[in-house]
């Protein structure tokens, strides 16, 4: 099995080496490719108005001056010779639960495997505390990733269907299985801008989040997360919401 690691904190962060270390116990032939820098938050974003840059740091390893997006689209194109089976995208340094999917470049690394037709799964860790930086734990990550990831290779997968895999914050002993959920929902007043001045006297702004605040139910990744469960859920690149197909088309 061939597999493909990517992720968007970029080619030196601790999580990507903890994807590769996974990605080794499944198989021995295992190709990086990642961004040079961090691209959190780039979401499905292409690099369109300035050119890519590949640099190759070992056989099998390489880096991408773009998104996820990119490195994906780099990899399957120039870099390997020939699909991959697998793509595993991560792991990120924070959770990627709820509507977080519209955002991560983490999970839109993987969506960009699934276009392609390639089994795709993003991994996230949780942290506890805010601004933990680089002492965020990979615990959890680290002793379930494999466990979480196995039952996946041999699952039928539908065109377009990816999965986004959680590690709760927790020791590795702490967390209590696998959980098969859906995405919750955050409140979207969470969100804020917090208003600074430089030292020439003009603003700047720094987008920070609030509390989370749930509006979905019990039986979200929310809460499987909180109650010391890795989440695996399934998603789908169709965003259409078919409920409302006819009576939109009434309208016209």
């Amino acid at each position: 099995m061939r597999i493909l690691v990517t992720n968007d904190d970029g080619i030196h962060a601790r999580g990507l080496k903890v994807a590769e270390a996974i990605a080794r116990t499944l198989s021995d032939d295992v190709w990086v490719v990642a961004p040079m820098e961090e691209q959190s938050g780039a979401g499905h974003s292409l690099t369109l108005t300035r050119p890519l840059r590949l640099r190759r740091h070992d056989e099998r390893r390489f880096s991408v001056s773009g998104t996820p997006t990119d490195t994906v689209m780099m990899a399957l194109l120039e870099v390997m010779d020939g699909k991959p089976d697998l793509i595993l995208s991560g792991v990120n340094r924070g959770a990627n639960l709820g509507e977080d999917a519209t955002y991560s470049g983490t999970i839109s690394a993987a969506m960009e495997g699934a276009l392609a037709g390639v089994r795709s799964i993003a991994l996230s860790q949780v942290y506890a505390k805010e601004g933990a930086g680089e002492d965020v734990p990979f615990a959890a990550a680290e002793a379930w990733g494999e466990r979480a990831i196995r039952p996946l290779l041999d699952t039928p997968f539908a065109p377009g269907m990816l999965a986004s895999i959680n590690f709760p914050a927790l020791r590795p002993e702490q967390v209590k299985g696998v959980r098969v959920v859906p995405q919750g929902m955050r409140d979207y007043g969470r969100a804020k801008m917090i208003k600074h001045v430089d030292p020439r006297g003009f603003p700047y702004y720094w987008l920070s989040f609030n509390g989370i605040v749930e509006t979905g139910g019990n039986d979200t990744d929310f809460a499987a997360i909180r109650s010391g469960y890795v989440t695996v859920t399934p998603l789908h690149l169709d965003l259409t919401y078919r409920d409302a197909l006819a009576q939109l088309a009434a309208r016209y």
